[in-house]
């Protein structure tokens, strides 16, 4: 007789990735998980085949050196820093401590899927709140939705600024109201994966709202803009008695040496976070607007992607398909609750510009803005 997992487990749907594979395709062009354009840093490919020597050595557990980097690089308290395998462990550790049988977590309607995973695996029952149109185009968290669904049970709000599917940005003013809003003994995760990539003036990723606040806790990762997701770096930012459950929780190692050290040589990089800034903000305005120029609807965007709107759940497959005959894969959108839509991961010059060459439409040079 097989042993039955918890009712809850089964009720999961497991996380798909984007695609990285197309039969038949000598090359392939993969746009469809938001991985850094560039790749790892110098610095940190070097730091991970020295690493490699002394690969039979257990890892600091406590991620001593890469803590005081990250502080020292975002001007934070090393003490009040947690390190994860990703950002996706230390989800799994929140839901772990804070939530479980006969509570409640929430996050909005087009969140990230991991928010919804983890915390079914806890036990929780998790609510999805529907969004609402940005002003800037697009779809964004409904703050005041969220603050309506907020129960007795509720344990955790999950909230990603920048948003990921949608690219939308909440302003400071708006996550302040929902922390304010907010019981205290409701944590408040801010998932700031895309924070690096931000444009807009005055954004705070969190750290300010953390230590204003309390009872909140900033996630953040070096998968994107560093180029690291292959080695798995996630850390995150609070009070120190939140630092201290999930310092309980995790496991004694779970950030390996090479991930570590790659994480500490990415932070050194001289003008790495500039430059990759530079060509992301270049780039998805030139895919905006040719993409927009040929008819398609681009939602607003302060991440290393576009979400373009094609009109219907065929449209979108018209132009996935078009986009793999040239062996472009991006990621579609159905899961989400989004059948219409594909994001696409803004790449090197050649590959947006391939996908342009697809898909958009050419546009006059002042209009890439």
């Amino acid at each position: 007789m097989t042993v039955p997992p918890r009712p809850s487990i089964l009720s999961i749907d497991p996380y798909v990735g984007g695609e990285s594979k197309l039969p038949g395709v000598n090359r392939i062009i993969k746009l469809s998980s938001n991985e850094g354009a560039f790749g790892p840093p110098p610095a940190a490919i070097a730091a991970i085949v020295e690493a490699a020597r002394e690969a039979h050595r257990y890892p600091d557990g406590n991620a001593k050196e890469l803590r005081e980097a990250i502080g020292a690089r975002f001007g934070l308290d090393p003490a009040r820093i947690i390190c994860g395998n990703g950002s996706d462990e230390l989800i799994t550790l929140l839901c772990t401590a804070y939530a479980g049988e006969g509570t409640e977590v929430i996050m909005s309607a087009y969140g990230f899927m991991m928010y919804d995973i983890t915390g079914r695996a806890s036990g929780a029952r998790v609510l999805k709140v529907a969004e609402v149109p940005a002003p800037g185009g697009g779809m964004q968290a409904d703050i005041d939705g969220i603050l309506a669904a907020v129960g007795p049970r509720t344990r955790i709000v999950f909230l990603t600024n920048p948003n990921n599917p949608t690219g939308t940005l909440l302003p400071n003013a708006e996550l302040a109201r929902l922390r304010a809003g907010l019981r205290d003994d409701v944590l408040l995760v801010l998932d700031s994966a895309y924070a690096e990539y931000v444009t807009a003036p005055g954004y705070d990723a969190g750290e300010a709202l953390v230590d204003a606040a309390g009872n909140t806790i900033m996630l953040r990762t070096f998968s994107k803009i560093f180029g690291l997701g292959g080695m798995r770096v996630g850390w995150g930012y609070a009070p120190a008695d939140i630092i201290d459950v999930l310092n309980r929780v995790r496991g004694p190692f779970n950030v390996a040496s090479a991930s570590q050290a790659a994480a500490v040589a990415a932070l050194a990089e001289p003008g790495w976070i500039e430059k990759c800034v530079a060509h992301n903000t270049e780039w998805r305005g030139r895919m905006a607007a040719a993409l927009t120029a040929a008819g398609h609807t681009v939602w607003p965007s302060e991440t290393n992607f576009l979400l373009v709107d094609f009109g219907s759940p065929e449209g979108a497959k018209a132009a996935d398909a078009t986009l793999k005959s040239r062996g472009l894969i991006v990621r579609g959108m159905g899961g989400y609750g989004l059948p219409h839509c594909l994001r696409i991961t803004i790449g090197t010059a050649e590959e947006c510009q391939m996908v342009i060459d697809a898909i958009g439409a050419p546009v006059p040079a002042a209009a890439h803005g």
